[in-house]
């Protein structure tokens, strides 16, 4: 697949020609310098981006063969996400926040469900707390506990330590690679963090738009 944007009318390739397969179950690191094209790539694996050659299949489905409210509907039921920047909804709860993916996906049991991934994260006291009165530690963990609600086939992390001191950083780590490793969800994660990139099973390379060979 291949994903070129215009800029200034002339055309810049992002990604050119890369060719991917991962497993059901993996934990697969996605490292390359700034520029590389990593959020670009996870963003089209996703399905939040569409590639402007060449086609990408999620959990059996072709993500270019769906339009967008199709695959928003196959994110809900399968794909959890962490990002850097935590894209919490600040008039929401903590609570509010976790409940939602779990709610767009149908799940009678949202509220259950928050609360205990809450809980499972160390949050479970302050579940009625609005973004704006958590920490970035508390807020990167609420993240992580919306991703956790609906116990996706796949989870997509984005430098998700990026704001974090390293012992919260370090617990947010471990708490996705438990999850990899208790329920077989898979882990598709960008990071820069070297040490990070080598607990996952397999690390992919990004230069210039293109993958590196091993």
């Amino acid at each position: 697949m291949s994903k070129q944007v215009s800029s200034g009318g002339t055309p810049l390739t992002i990604l050119d020609a890369v060719d991917l397969d991962i497993a059901a179950g993996e934990s697969l690191a996605i490292v390359g310098s700034s520029g590389s094209g990593k959020t670009t790539l996870l963003s089209l694996l996703a399905g939040l981006d569409l590639p402007t050659r060449g086609e990408i299949s999620l959990a059996g489905a072709s993500l270019t063969a769906l339009d967008e409210d199709a695959r928003a509907a196959l994110r809900a039921g399968r794909v959890g996400f962490v990002f850097q920047s935590f894209q919490l909804l600040a008039g929401f709860t903590a609570l509010e926040n976790v409940m939602l993916p779990a709610e767009l996906a149908g799940l009678a049991d949202a509220r259950t469900r928050a609360s205990a991934a809450l809980e499972r994260v160390g949050l479970g006291a302050r579940l009625e707390h609005y973004p704006a009165q958590l920490s970035g530690g508390e807020q990167q963990r609420v993240a992580l506990a919306r991703a956790f609600c609906g116990e996706p086939a796949i989870l997509f992390a984005d430098e998700p330590t990026g704001n974090l001191d390293t012992a919260t950083g370090a617990r947010i780590i471990d708490l996705l690679f438990e999850m990899n490793r208790a329920r077989g969800t898979t882990l598709i994660l960008v990071t820069h963090d070297a040490s990070l990139a080598e607990r996952c099973a397999r690390r992919v390379t990004l230069s210039g738009g293109r993958l590196q060979a091993p």
